[in-house]
């Protein structure tokens, strides 16, 4: 894309510049409004300046994204309440032996997890969760929320249906789904390890904290007998208030239902639990089948939530009011800013200066294409980037082999992904692990754009060196 006119150039980069300092600055002092409406701000800017149109503007909100992260917050909502998250908390706290062992834990579930649930759903629903683990074992939350956030990201670079890149990737290159997943599996395999091993290194000390006292747990586990979403529960409680209190919230659960259908009425207490525990499973299970099957993921997780809001025979006010609708008014500011940046044509300049220099063919090739996705990953965010290099990139990898081909958009993939590592606003799995640990209602946690860089940066830089070569070793086998 050429460059637009001097004026659209300089408007468009100071309202992408509004949003990236108040993206990174909240609260800045001369202009406190947050990321929300900083997000919001910018992408009046964008209108008002006419970098872009009104009708562009939304057209560029992308409503699937949207809509999969709207159902994925009821869905992960309706499986607390059915105790999964009791389940993974007993997993990561089963004879654990102290802080290390428990980062690791949440660095390889997390990871795991989100090849399959996707990156932000696994930041949505582990987020608060995982501050209250480490608070209950007196340990700092900073380490869990980044090891939670880079994890989740590694992770997902390993599926098409981990993060929207991919989806698009998936789509463009016709990669099937096997193929894509042995392509990136050693390098995501291999980045998560790294990455886990430089967060044991950078807070070793930090991660020496004491065992809970079992009174305690007791306690939290008493204080944590509350509703959840599918009984009263919200969203954004407490995962740990979840954690052990399954039997008498499923108690709630079943005695609020069976007042509204006939059918309870005739079961018993064990069955009427059984049951809804059993759907949430069940539909869930299927919702990662179907996205397996390559059906639409934006639908399948709203029609997986619809059922759950069904089958809970109850006004669901209650669970949709507690879903964070913040988060889903950032990302519309964000994306129509992103698309009026991209329409100054400063990302394009800078691939066409660079493309001369990136051919995958040769190791000096390799690396000036993936430091050209790192920046533009972290300045224009993840999806554009693809957006605008995939052709190009396939394109150019189509003079070399076929092969070049399927191993340039499996490279734009996981450089795109694991970029997202190197700042907060490189991906949106870092903005929900922020947002969702600074609105934490127990043990909240402001993640600081600054003590992210301080791990994100490095870790960015040698997980991505490191995941480079194997990229495509088993397709190639």
């Amino acid at each position: 894309m050429a460059l637009a006119s001097l004026s659209k150039v300089v408007l468009g980069s100071a309202a992408f510049a509004v949003f990236w300092v108040l993206a990174v600055f909240p609260s800045v002092p001369f202009l406190p409004i947050g990321r929300t409406a900083g997000a919001l701000l910018s992408a009046a800017l964008m209108v008002i300046f006419h970098v872009i149109s009104p009708d562009d503007a939304y057209a560029s909100v992308d409503l699937p994204i949207l809509g999969l992260l709207f159902a994925t917050m009821v869905v992960g909502g309706y499986l607390k309440g059915a105790g999964m998250f009791g389940h993974l908390g007993r997993l990561l706290a089963w004879r654990s032996q102290g802080g290390r062992d428990l980062l690791c834990r949440v660095c390889i579930v997390t990871a795991l997890a989100s090849a399959l649930f996707t990156n932000d759903t696994c930041c949505v629903v582990l987020t608060e969760f995982v501050l209250e683990l480490a608070a209950e074992r007196n340990l700092p939350a900073k380490p869990f929320l980044l090891a939670l956030a880079t994890s989740a990201n590694i992770g997902s670079s390993a599926t098409p249906i981990g993060n929207p890149q991919n989806l698009v990737i998936a789509f463009n290159s016709k990669i099937s789904f096997m193929g894509f997943f042995l392509g990136i599996l050693p390098a995501m395999l291999a980045g998560m390890a790294v990455n886990m091993v430089m967060l044991l290194c950078m807070y070793w000390k930090d991660l020496e904290g004491t065992l809970p006292d079992a009174g305690k747990e007791m306690a939290a586990i008493e204080e944590g007998r509350r509703p959840s979403p599918l009984t009263a529960t919200t969203l954004n409680k407490s995962p740990a208030r979840v954690l052990s209190a399954d039997d008498d919230q499923d108690s709630v659960m079943a005695e609020s239902i069976s007042t509204k259908h006939r059918w309870f009425m005739q079961c018993s207490e064990p069955q009427r639990r059984l049951f809804l525990k059993s759907f949430a499973y069940i539909v869930t299970a299927g919702m990662l089948v179907a996205y397996m099957l390559g059906l639409n993921m934006s639908w399948t997780a709203i029609t997986t939530a619809v059922a759950l809001i069904v089958v809970d025979f109850r006004d669901a006010e209650v669970c949709l009011g507690k879903v964070s609708y913040s988060l889903l008014v950032f990302f519309t500011g964000m994306f129509v800013t992103v698309s009026g940046f991209n329409k100054t044509g400063l990302p394009g300049a800078i691939w066409n200066v660079m493309a001369p220099y990136s051919k995958i063919n040769h190791v000096s090739g390799v690396t000036v294409l993936s430091l050209i996705i790192l920046l533009l990953s972290n300045l224009a965010s993840n999806v554009p980037t693809v957006l605008l290099l995939g052709d190009e990139v396939a394109a150019s990898a189509a003079t070399i082999s076929p092969a070049a081909v399927t191993r340039s958009w499996l490279l734009l993939a996981w450089v795109s992904t694991v970029a997202g590592n190197l700042s907060l606003l490189g991906s949106a799995a870092n903005l929900i692990v922020c947002e969702q640990a600074r609105r934490a209602p127990r043990n909240a946690h402001d993640l600081t754009f600054w003590s992210h860089v301080v791990f994100g940066a490095p870790s960015t830089l040698v997980v991505t060196a490191v995941g480079i070569p194997l990229i495509g070793i088993i397709n190639a086998a």
